[in-house]
Formats: structure tokens, C-alpha cells, sequence
């Protein structure tokens, strides 16, 4: 994009670092893991271990578990949909309502969206960054989409996993859970969007509106070179009167 303002990349930054951030919440557990959207530290943790449990986009890992006297973790396999309320009441015997359960269980559904957010926004710093004005603006929707389905889904990931934090937290069962990496790398993913496609619709309309004050600039020039006359009317240079033939 020829004659791009510093402002523009630095939007078209912004959408490419969401995009990164996104993708860890994605990679979260089982993917790897050490790195979770909830953390739960488990009451047997001593010297020699300090058990935990991490949740993630598509599954759970233990970590740290016994009977090994050194670091022993166990991932389950990936799937669409787990049941952290079961996964809880088995390893700590935390006690979920009905209803809380049946909740919790079906959220984990619509973490999918997790993905499928950082491929859009992925897709908006791709238009956004090797197309001109127009791929501009359809970058800074791309990007509006992403954002949302963000939005959405951390919505779902503070319902989801602040019903097993707080019942966790609640039971004096000795554990302790809190949000982790996965879920502030998807909160400043959402400002990151909103930043970026703000910077990038922002700068490709004041680009076309430099090129409209151009363009009308250089007419009202051409229509200035007749000048004033005498008498104020806008005159123009006639052209030069051919000389008589002097025997006429």
C-alpha cells in the first residue's frame, strides 16, 4: 500500500498480536499443558509435588500427579465438549448442583469459537496489511466479526469457568483455582481487536479524505488562473487579435 501512515501499522500490529493471543488460548490444555484458562492447585501438593489441574479450550491435563516422586503429567485427549463439574467431583470431590453441572458441561460446546476467532482475526490482519483502501475496510470488518465471536466467547469462558472457581473455591476441599494464562491473553486479544480495527477503519477513511481535498484542491487552482479584472468579474486571456492587412 503505497504512502501508508504509521498509525495504519500500528493497527494492522495490533490485529496481528490478537491474533497470536487467540492462538495460545486455542493451544491451551490438553494441547500443552501448562497452560490453562482455569488453574487448579490441588490439597496435596507438598514439597515433592504440587499437583494441579488445568482446563483448557478442548480438554484437561493433571499435572505433577502421583505416584512418581518427579514431575509426571497426563493429558487427556482432545475433544469438543468435556465436563469439568465431573472432573472436579472425581479429583477433589467437589460438590456441583444439578443444574450447575449440566451448565458447565454444556459451555464447554461453544469454546469451538475459540478457533475459529483467532482464524478471523488472522484473516483481518491479512487483508488489512497487503491490500489497499478497499481491502482496508474489509479487513476492519473481518476484524469487527472477530471481535464479537471474542466477546462472545469470553463471556462464556468467565461463565464457564467462574462456576468451577467459585465452587471450588467454596468447599474448603483444600484446592484452590484461578484464572490463568489462557483467559488474559483472550481478554487483552479483545481489546487488541477492537484497537486495531478502530486504527485501521479510522486511517483508511482519512486516507480517502486527503485524496477528495486533493483532488478538489487542484480544481479550484485550474479555475483560478483566469484572474480579476478591473471592474471584478473574473476575466480570462483572450487570444492574441490577428494584425490587419494594412491595404484592407
Amino acid at each position: 500500500m503505497a504512502r501508508t501512515s504509521p498509525l495504519h501499522w500500528i493497527g494492522v500490529i495490533f490485529l496481528l498480536i490478537a491474533a497470536i493471543l487467540l492462538l495460545i488460548t486455542t493451544i491451551s490444555a490438553p494441547v500443552i499443558g501448562d497452560i490453562a484458562i482455569l488453574k487448579v492447585t490441588l490439597a496435596n501438593s507438598s514439597d515433592i509435588r504440587h499437583s494441579s489441574v488445568t482446563f483448557g479450550t478442548f480438554g484437561h491435563c493433571v499435572l505433577d500427579v502421583a505416584p512418581a516422586k518427579t514431575d509426571q503429567d497426563y493429558c487427556y485427549p482432545k475433544t469438543i465438549g468435556y465436563k469439568p463439574a465431573d472432573i472436579m467431583g472425581t479429583i477433589d470431590g467437589t460438590v456441583f448442583s444439578r443444574a450447575a453441572a449440566d451448565s458447565v458441561d454444556g459451555l464447554t460446546n461453544v469454546m469451538i469459537l475459540h478457533p475459529i476467532a483467532c482464524a478471523i482475526a488472522f484473516l483481518a490482519f491479512a487483508l488489512s496489511a497487503g491490500a489497499g483502501v478497499v481491502g482496508s475496510i474489509l479487513g476492519a470488518l473481518v476484524a469487527f466479526v472477530a471481535w464479537v465471536l471474542t466477546v462472545v466467547v469470553m463471556a462464556i469462558d468467565f461463565s464457564l469457568f467462574g462456576t468451577v472457581k467459585d465452587h471450588v473455591n467454596s468447599q474448603d476441599k483444600g484446592s484452590h483455582a484461578f484464572y490463568s494464562v489462557g483467559m488474559w491473553t483472550c481478554l487483552a486479544a479483545m481489546v487488541l481487536l477492537f484497537l486495531g480495527m478502530f486504527i485501521v477503519l479510522f486511517t483508511c477513511f482519512s486516507k480517502r479524505k486527503e485524496r477528495r481535498s486533493g483532488s478538489g484542491g487542484y480544481g479550484h487552482k485550474a479555475s483560478a488562473d483566469g484572474g480579476m479584472g478591473y471592474d471584478g468579474y473574473a476575466t480570462t486571456q483572450s487570444a492574441p487579435r490577428t494584425r490587419r492587412n494594412r491595404w484592407f
